[in-house]
């Protein structure tokens, strides 16, 4: 790997783990260079397009040589979490998966039961047998039974793998030497194919994710404990992640105290209705015995 792809990789790292960019804008490399960005590295951001549909009619090869569209990935009920790269990649597109699989480790719920996973190669020189191979190598890592059929590498000709990209906005740039420079970002996509949350760097917090598929799927996965989890955050793109709702928390607080109150106003009444009862028999009784 040159001198100058190496430098290209480690700036578009540094730019994605800067932070997340607002909906809408480019997370651009930093301005070290100033105004004389090397050509490089010209296109090589990420353009945050939520809501937008993946391309679904895409036609793809999977690890196992077949050819499948897109959409053949999607069940209308379980989220996608997505990752765009290239197999070859020397540095930067391991690190973003092997920060991936140390989240997903971190989280109790396996690919292919609640959620799957897509890998997908922006180089259309590479095969399905290499395709296969990764793949191996990354369920080695992620050490978790019964998986493989959650768990997609893809290759494809360089028009699927462009219109893939365009769609969620990952900027790349093929280099001289034939490596490619692109950012560091992995995307979390609902069940019926949209673009839900941009996930940024080499690094994800496992409760980040957690909560980006329990939102992307729309309450479809998880335990009601966890959509109770995601009513009390809201993601916070300065933040990277998701905060704690203070609005939500006022509301929490103010349905505790009603219902405080409730019981306390309703058990004083209680006791009041008891006492008068417990007077209105004990008149009676004595008229009776007079």
């Amino acid at each position: 790997m040159s001198l100058r792809t190496t430098l290209s990789c480690l700036v578009a790292a540094l730019a994605a783990a800067v932070g997340a960019p607002a909906a809408g804008q480019v997370s651009a490399p930093p301005s070290e260079f100033g105004d004389d960005l090397p050509k490089e590295l010209v296109g090589v951001d990420i353009i945050e397009n939520l809501d937008r549909t993946l391309p679904l009619d895409t036609v793809f090869t999977d690890d196992a040589g077949r050819t499948i569209a897109l959409r053949d990935l999607f069940d209308g009920e379980r989220p996608v979490l997505l990752q765009m790269g290239y197999f070859r990649c020397p540095m930067l597109c391991n690190l973003v998966l092997n920060g991936m699989v140390k989240a997903l480790g971190e989280v109790d719920w396996n690919a292919g039961d609640k959620f799957r996973v897509v890998s997908v190669s922006v180089n259309p020189e590479e095969r399905h047998e290499l395709a296969a191979a990764k793949k191996q190598g990354y369920l080695v890592e992620y050490a978790r039974p019964g998986v493989s059929d959650g768990w997609h590498f893809l290759v494809g000709p360089e028009a699927s793998s462009r219109a893939l990209a365009d769609a969620v906005g990952f900027g790349f740039r093929p280099q001289p030497d034939g490596e490619i420079a692109h950012a560091a970002a992995i995307f979390v996509i609902t069940p019926d194919g949209r673009v839900s949350r941009y996930l940024y760097g080499t690094k994800y917090d496992p409760s980040n994710l957690r909560l980006a598929l329990l939102e992307a799927s729309e309450g479809r996965i998880g335990s009601s404990w966890d959509r109770f989890i995601l009513w009390c955050h809201v993601y916070d793109p300065d933040a990277g992640g998701y905060v704690l709702f203070a609005m939500r928390l006022m509301q929490l607080g103010g349905v505790v105290t009603l219902l405080v109150l409730g019981v306390g106003v309703g058990g004083m009444w209680w006791r009041e209705w008891r006492s008068r009862r417990s007077s209105q028999t004990a008149a009676v009784s004595a008229g009776g015995t007079t």
